[in-house]
């Protein structure tokens, strides 16, 4: 019998078998299992306000945004040339990214010694955020993948002593930049990690040093495009942190941790222990402090406590691991019983993400108002055709000259971003905006003379523009109460602004 030792030193290959029933094929079949689920309800509701805006920069393609780095709007530019704006198409890139996420995930089992086993158990533990994270064409998706892929290359490291993987990690990290700036917390930790174990021998090996200078390398575009605008995204990430806190966004950072693991908990405690205590785990150290590190800056730092879930991967490809040294030593009776529990629990978990963190209930059911008691995502998804509708019938109502010297301002970047999407359905003109990168689009030329505003409120109004009158309301067909239909339903009609465009848009940047 080989030892625990033995096991770690290379991973488990499970004899030779049909391709098709391969370690790898069952990984790949839970992937594509996620992504199958999501291409059935990626369309159930609607497109999300966040998404909106996604959408709109993925049209206009650059090294850099406000809100974030260049990656996930240029995936989404690559679902608009493949799919059009199909919903689905749209979301396809991060349902992906999320997939091979899980596939990762099992891989790192087996790379620190898991058997087949070890691995699936790893891979549907990643499973829930990735069904939940990959839903919708945001940011988390890469954000995710990167993390894991980076954590993966780590395990290869460690496994192999090859210290050539030092590039992979490099160019990873330089990819996760691209992709979000919490990555920024993910590297602290691997610093941490190797400065803390005896990952130190690394420092004095070239190969690390040039995967520092590929991640740079790789980074540097976007570096590049906030220096060309005066580093921008530190005034987004102020007020978002600022307004994040002053409605207690991140004051719960540390329950949300243990809700986000649910009944996977005993496994994450099992990756914690392998990493940080077991001596079998004893080479694998590094994961251990690369989750502690991030968790604990995110709590210095204020975060919302969905930037640290992309971590928990390599914490339970290690508590598989351990967990299945752990039942070899038990009868078998009771190590069957054990694993039957864990993969009830398991399935109940992912159950549990498909009813309320997935477009699975029906509209205004009691199950979608338990939903939006869960969280409130899916309500900013209702409504927008409604909205352009709206807006295209007060079009309608205006004089032919009017019409002619037309602007739509879009207050936040749901309402701006619908009007682009529905609008050329009704002839509409492309809104304008002054929040996040719709305001570097500017205004138009020739400036428009005749406004519909959306959102804003009779005060602001009455300071900017003039001759203002109340033209209509959102609505949306099911009567789900919304930001659009509750905090800002009003539609204005309004004359140009009062100090003329330029002074105007100079001061009508915002962020959101």
């Amino acid at each position: 019998m080989s030892t625990p030792s033995e096991t770690i030193a290379a991973p488990s290959r499970a004899p030779a078998q049909s391709i098709w029933l391969s370690d790898n094929a069952l990984l790949i079949y839970i992937a594509l299992a996620t992504v199958i689920v999501h291409l059935i309800v990626g369309n159930r509701y609607g497109i999300h306000r966040d998404e909106l805006a996604t959408l709109e920069d993925a049209r206009h393609l650059a090294w850099g945004y406000p809100a974030y780095p260049p990656v996930t709007p240029f995936f989404g530019r690559i679902s608009l040339e493949l799919f059009g704006t199909s919903v689905r198409g749209f979301r396809f890139f991060a349902n992906l990214a999320q997939a091979v996420a899980v596939v990762l995930t099992g891989l790192m089992a087996r790379e620190m010694g898991g058997r087949r086993g070890a691995q699936l158990i790893a891979a549907v533990a990643a499973v829930p955020f990735c069904l939940g994270g990959g839903y919708e064409m945001m940011y988390v998706a890469f954000d995710c993948l990167v993390w894991v892929s980076t954590a993966y290359f780590i395990v290869r490291l460690l496994r192999t002593d090859d210290p050539r993987w030092w590039v992979a990690i490099g160019a990873s990290i330089g990819f996760g930049m691209m992709a979000k700036w919490t990555m920024g917390f993910f590297v602290l930790g691997i610093v941490a990690a190797v400065l803390l174990t005896d990952a130190r021998r690394y420092l004095n090996s070239k190969w690390l040093w040039i995967g520092v200078a590929l991640s740079i390398l790789i980074w540097l575009p976007n570096l590049l495009w906030q220096a060309q605008h005066h580093f921008i995204s530190l005034d987004f990430l102020s007020h978002i942190h600022a307004r994040d806190i002053r409605q207690g966004r991140t004051k719960y950072f540390l329950p949300q941790q243990v809700e986000f693991m649910g009944f996977r908990f005993p496994l994450f405690l099992a990756g914690i222990y392998f990493c940080l205590v077991s001596r079998d785990g004893k080479r694998f150290r590094m994961l251990g402090w690369m989750y502690v590190v991030p968790l604990f800056l995110f709590i210095i730092a204020k975060g919302r406590n969905y930037y640290m879930y992309p971590a928990y991967s390599m914490i339970f490809a290690a508590g598989a691991v351990w967990g299945e040294g752990w039942l070899a030593t038990m009868q078998r009776s009771r190590a069957m019983t054990i694993r039957t529990v864990a993969w009830v629990a398991l399935t109940v978990d992912v159950l549990l993400t498909i009813a309320f963190w997935m477009p699975t209930a029906p509209l205004n059911s009691r199950w979608w108002a338990i939903n939006n008691e869960v969280q409130g995502d899916f309500r900013e998804q209702i409504g927008w055709p409604e909205l352009v509708q709206e807006v295209a019938k007060i079009r309608d109502s205006l004089t032919p000259e009017d019409r002619a010297h037309l602007g739509i301002i879009g207050t936040n970047y749901g309402e701006a971003g619908a009007i682009n999407l529905y609008g050329p359905e009704y002839g509409l003109p492309r809104a304008i905006s002054g929040v996040n990168s719709f305001w570097q689009r500017g205004y138009g030329d020739p400036p428009p003379q005749t406004l519909i505003v959306i959102g804003l409120s009779r005060k602001h109004l009455d300071e900017y523009f003039g001759s203002c009158r109340l033209a209509g309301h959102t609505w949306n067909q099911y009567g789900i109460k919304n930001e659009e239909t509750e905090d800002h339903p009003d539609i204005w009609v309004c004359g140009p602004p009062k100090q003329g465009w330029p002074e105007f848009w100079k001061d009508f940047r915002y962020y959101g």
